[in-house]
């Protein structure tokens, strides 16, 4: 059998960092899904209400609207405004379809 590869002590730190950073970022992964299984629970009971009120499953105004509060908001917390639009333009246009579902089976 070859030997494992050993580290110096330095190496091991930076292990153990590095680790430490990987077992954060899977927390935060983490709660990112339950969020997003929790706004897409809230989006269901959305459309439903749309598909019995006759309303279309897209808003145009109130994405807007929420697109460039979500764009101050991540400026506000240093995050990519363009990263954020495109993250938030990916779960509207994946609730639209949803809701679209929703009027189709209704």
């Amino acid at each position: 059998m070859g030997r494992l590869p050993t580290f110096d002590q330095e190496t091991q730190v930076t292990d153990r960092k590095l680790s430490a950073y990987r077992e954060s970022i899977d927390n935060i992964d983490a709660a990112l899904i339950f969020l997003l299984a929790e706004r897409f629970k809230i989006t269901k009971k959305v459309g439903e209400y749309k598909a019995e009120a006759g309303l279309p499953p897209a808003d145009p105004g109130r994405e807007e609207i929420q697109i460039a509060r979500l764009r101050s908001l991540a400026e506000s917390a240093h995050l990519d405004p363009e990263f954020s639009e495109k993250f938030l333009r990916f779960i509207i246009d994946e609730v639209i379809r949803h809701h679209e579902r929703i009027a189709d089976d209704g």
